[in-house]
C-alpha cells in the first residue's frame, strides 16, 4: 500500500516537472505574460479527457523528459517579444484567440455574443471583424462545411455567451453560411454576395451601434490586400463594405448612399482597385480617400501608418503591438481580429513568405525598433503576436522578428536616436503610383 501511494507521488511529481500538454492535432496558445495556456482538442480515442465542459477538453500524455530545448515548446510558442497562437487552420486559431481575449474564468464573464463565420467564406470573417469592436464584443468562430466542429463547439462552451442589451439580447451571430448552434439564441445574417452580405452587416453594427464614424471599402477580389481590414474594423467598428476590382456593386452603392457624409477609405491599389472604381466611389463618396500600395506586405504596413483625422492607426513611433499573419490565409485576419481590439491593440501585418520577414516588414518593424538612453525598464516596448502554426509562419521567421523587436540602447552625441530609419522604409523613399489617390 505505502509502496503504491510512494509510486502514484512520484508519477504525480514527474508530470509537474516534466509534463507536456498536447494536442490531438488542433491549437496550443502560450501567453508571454504568466505561462498561462489554453488548449483547444479533440479526443481521438486514445485519451482521457481531464476537463468536463464548459472548459476545452485538455488532454494530458506522460512523456519523458524532454531532450532538448525545443521539447520545452520554445521558442516555437513565445519568445521574449513574440507571442504564437499555434493553430494549424483558421478555425483552431480562432478559438484560440477568442480565448485569449476572453479568458471567460476565474469568475471573469465571457462575451455577450460571438460571431459565427463559416472557413469557406473570407470575405465574411473580415466583414464581421466590425461586431468585435464595443459595445458588441463578439469574437470570431469558423464553423465547417455546416457543422460547428469541435474545436468551435469547445469554445462556445468555455465563452458561454449570454447576450446583453448591447447584443439585443442575441448570444450568437451566424454570418453567411455559417451553422447556427441550436442551444443559443442566433440572429443570421445572411446574403447572396460578399457585397450584399458586407451590406447587411453594416445594417446590423447600426442597429446594434449606431451610426458609422467611418467606412471602409475593401476588394472583394483579392483577400491579401483587404486582410488588414479586419484588425481596424474591429478596433474601431468601422463597417467594410467590398467593391471589386472593376465597379461598385448595387449593395455598396446602397450603402453609400445610406450613408451620405460618412466619410469613406478605399484599401487597395489601383491594381486591386481600378482608378475607374475610385472615380466611381468618389462620385458617391466625396472626399473618399485611397491607401494602397503594389503588394500585400507594403498595402498592410501603408495602412499602419495612415492616419486621417479619427482614421486610420497612425503607428509610427514604437511602443505598440501588431499582428502577423500569412497573407496566404485571409481567415486568419478574421481569426486574429480581436487581438487588435484588446491587450496591446494592434494593427494587422503580413508575410509573404514563412520563413524569413521580407524587406519591407523588415524596414517597418526597425523603424519602430524601441530604444532606451539609460534605463531599459522605462523604454517603450513592442510585441508580436505570431497567428498560425511554423507552417504558416516558421521559428525562424519568429526568431527574426524577436530579435527586430528588441529594445535597443541608443547611443547619441548630439540628441539624435541611433536608430534611423533603415533603407527601404517608406520614409526613405518617395511617393509611388500606387500610394496616392486617385
Amino acid at each position: 500500500m505505502l509502496g503504491s501511494i510512494r509510486d502514484s507521488l512520484a508519477r504525480a511529481l514527474r508530470w509537474l516537472v516534466h509534463h507536456r500538454l498536447a494536442l490531438a492535432g488542433a491549437v496550443l496558445l502560450v501567453a508571454a505574460a504568466g505561462g498561462a495556456a489554453y488548449l483547444l482538442a479533440s479526443d481521438d480515442g486514445d485519451d482521457e479527457a481531464t476537463d468536463p465542459a464548459p472548459t476545452p477538453e485538455v488532454i494530458v500524455r506522460e512523456v519523458a523528459a524532454p531532450e532538448g530545448t525545443e521539447d520545452l515548446g520554445f521558442p516555437a510558442f513565445a519568445t521574449k517579444n513574440t507571442t504564437r497562437v499555434a493553430g494549424r487552420d483558421p478555425i483552431a486559431d480562432a478559438a484560440a484567440v477568442a480565448l485569449a481575449v476572453d479568458p471567460s474564468t476565474g469568475g471573469v464573464p465571457g462575451p455577450d455574443a460571438v460571431s459565427l463565420v463559416d472557413a469557406a467564406d473570407w470575405p465574411a470573417g473580415i466583414a464581421a471583424a466590425s461586431l468585435v469592436a464595443e459595445p458588441v464584443g463578439a469574437p470570431i468562430l469558423l464553423t465547417d462545411s455546416g457543422e460547428l466542429g469541435e474545436l468551435t463547439e469547445n469554445a462556445l462552451r468555455a465563452l458561454d455567451p449570454q447576450g446583453s442589451a448591447e447584443t439585443a439580447g442575441r448570444q450568437a451571430f451566424a454570418i453567411g453560411d455559417a451553422a447556427s448552434p441550436d442551444d443559443l439564441d442566433t440572429r443570421e445574417v445572411r446574403g447572396l454576395n460578399p457585397p450584399e452580405l458586407a451590406a447587411e452587416l453594416t445594417r446590423l453594427r447600426e442597429r446594434l451601434a449606431g451610426e458609422p464614424e467611418h467606412l471602409l471599402l475593401a476588394s472583394s477580389d483579392d483577400p491579401a490586400f483587404a486582410m488588414p481590414a479586419a484588425g481596424w474594423a474591429a478596433r474601431s467598428g468601422d463597417p467594410v463594405l467590398y467593391v471589386q476590382r472593376k465597379g461598385v456593386p448595387e449593395p455598396t452603392i446602397r450603402a453609400l448612399e445610406r450613408h451620405e457624409g460618412v466619410p469613406v477609405y478605399v484599401l487597395g491599389p489601383r491594381s486591386t482597385i481600378s482608378a475607374n472604381t475610385f472615380e466611381e466611389i468618389e462620385e458617391l463618396a466625396p472626399g473618399a480617400e485611397r491607401i494602397g500600395a503594389a503588394d500585400p506586405v507594403a498595402n498592410a504596413i501603408e495602412f499602419a501608418r495612415f492616419a486621417s483625422g479619427s482614421f486610420g492607426w497612425n503607428i509610427n513611433d514604437p511602443g505598440h503591438g501588431f499582428v502577423i499573419a500569412d497573407a496566404s490565409r485571409p481567415l486568419d485576419a478574421a481569426a486574429a481580429a480581436p487581438l487588435s481590439a484588446s491587450g496591446t491593440w494592434g494593427p494587422l501585418l503580413l508575410t509573404e513568405s514563412p520563413d524569413s520577414v521580407p524587406a519591407a516588414l523588415r524596414g517597418y518593424l526597425l523603424d519602430l525598433k524601441p530604444g532606451y538612453e539609460d534605463d531599459p525598464t522605462r523604454a517603450l516596448y513592442n510585441h508580436l503576436w505570431l497567428i498560425g502554426d511554423t507552417s504558416a509562419l516558421s521559428v525562424d521567421f519568429q526568431a527574426q522578428v524577436d530579435e527586430i523587436a528588441e529594445v535597443a540602447p541608443v547611443t547619441s552625441g548630439s540628441g539624435a536616436s541611433s536608430l534611423t530609419p533603415p533603407p527601404g522604409t517608406p520614409e526613405s523613399q518617395p511617393d509611388s503610383d500606387d500610394n496616392r489617390s486617385d
